[in-house]
């Protein structure tokens, strides 16, 4: 029984990965749902396309409808096959994280550019459907400056007034758009609910408090606990020195750990994020966002970040009773993902002002 229920955990613990990234359709619209996804009538959104390593990347340009440059914002998704509203097959029903983003920029009279990343939506996972495991987290970088290079080529764009929003994982790669020197220039980057350390580490944590709630609640003994941790530390130490599993990973670990998450694991945890963040300019624009509901990423996590923005122009919001999603709910019960409920009035604000001044 613990070990069905700790390979659930597993899982869940790596916000979706990549693991599970076979083609998808995207979700349909949910009729109830009440999450702020309008957008300005003045504003349209465009059906997209753009190349990035062989593959067609499918989007939505989101811009005024007069066709007059205007400033820009590159949404990156989290993890899994999340499309670029925010929904995901893994999720059945309406999420619209990155949806109620796009609209709460144009609000602020910022376009905006989301994308069904490789594993998502219409884009599918391309060539790389004949070999899974090569879809490393560097193809994923490469997706996004690809992204980034698009939108600023746009003629609604201004491609001198450039943002990035990342969300979970997604921020990770919004902050090397922030960081890199070589493509456009991002001039502000928006973190939310971001990625705050190295994702290997984030996994063993989840883990061990998951083993540690199994073993009090009696559902796990304690030998068995630490045989499960060893095995977890073992396979972690071989991904980050090889890009490889053992053979032998225990059946609750191998959603976590195997050949198809492997490379993509090695190249994302090699970034440290507050490390990486601390290479941005002083007073760099910084959008910064944690709270106390969301269970993928504690307030503590986001702090830890947030320690290497000491010298960035840094806007960071604590939210209260919020899902990890942005939804207004304080439950922590990701079963409450896809409810109809509204995107958060504090997050939508947080957007739109910090939009606003860049």
């Amino acid at each position: 029984m613990w070990m069905h229920r700790i390979a659930g955990v597993a899982a869940a613990a790596t916000l979706g990965l990549v693991a599970g990234c076979s083609p998808a359709t995207p979700s349909p619209p949910d009729a109830n749902s009440t999450t702020s996804s309008t957008a300005p009538s003045s504003w349209v959104d465009d059906e997209v396309t753009f190349d990035s390593g062989g593959v067609t990347i499918h989007g939505t340009l989101q811009r005024p409808a007069t066709g007059a440059p205007a400033p820009a914002a590159l949404i990156i998704a989290g993890s899994g096959p999340t499309d670029r509203d925010g929904n995901s097959r893994l999720l059945p029903g309406t999420v619209d994280t990155l949806k109620s983003v796009a609209n709460r920029l144009a609000d602020a009279g910022v376009a905006s550019l989301r994308y069904d990343k490789l594993g998502s939506g219409k884009t599918g996972v391309g060539r790389y459907g004949a070999d899974p495991a090569a879809l490393g987290a560097d193809v994923f970088t490469g997706e996004a400056r690809d992204a980034l290079a698009y939108l600023a080529s746009r003629p609604s764009v201004d491609r001198n007034r450039l943002s990035a929003y990342g969300h979970s994982e997604g921020a990770l790669f919004a902050l090397q758009l922030a960081a890199d020197r070589a493509g456009p220039a991002v001039r502000a980057v928006g973190l939310l609910e971001p990625l705050s350390r190295r994702y290997l580490d984030v996994i063993s944590r989840q883990l061990a408090d998951q083993v540690a709630a199994a073993e009090k609640a009696g559902s796990m003994s304690r030998s068995d606990g630490d045989a499960l941790l060893a095995s977890l530390a073992s396979g972690i130490a071989q991904v980050r020195a090889t890009g490889t599993v053992p053979a032998n990973l225990p059946p609750a670990l191998q959603s976590v750990l195997n050949p198809g998450t492997a490379k993509f694991l090695q190249e994302l945890d090699r970034i440290d994020p507050p490390d990486l963040a601390r290479t941005l300019p002083t007073d760099y624009p910084v959008l910064l966002t944690c709270s106390d509901s969301d269970i993928q990423v504690s307030c503590a996590d986001v702090d830890h970040l947030a320690a290497g923005l000491t010298s960035a122009d840094l806007t960071f919001v604590r939210l209260t009773g919020v899902s990890h999603v942005l939804k207004q709910d304080p439950s922590r019960d990701p079963a409450n993902y896809t409810a109809a409920l509204p995107f958060s009035t504090a997050a939508a604000q947080a957007i739109t002002a910090f939009a606003r001044t860049q």
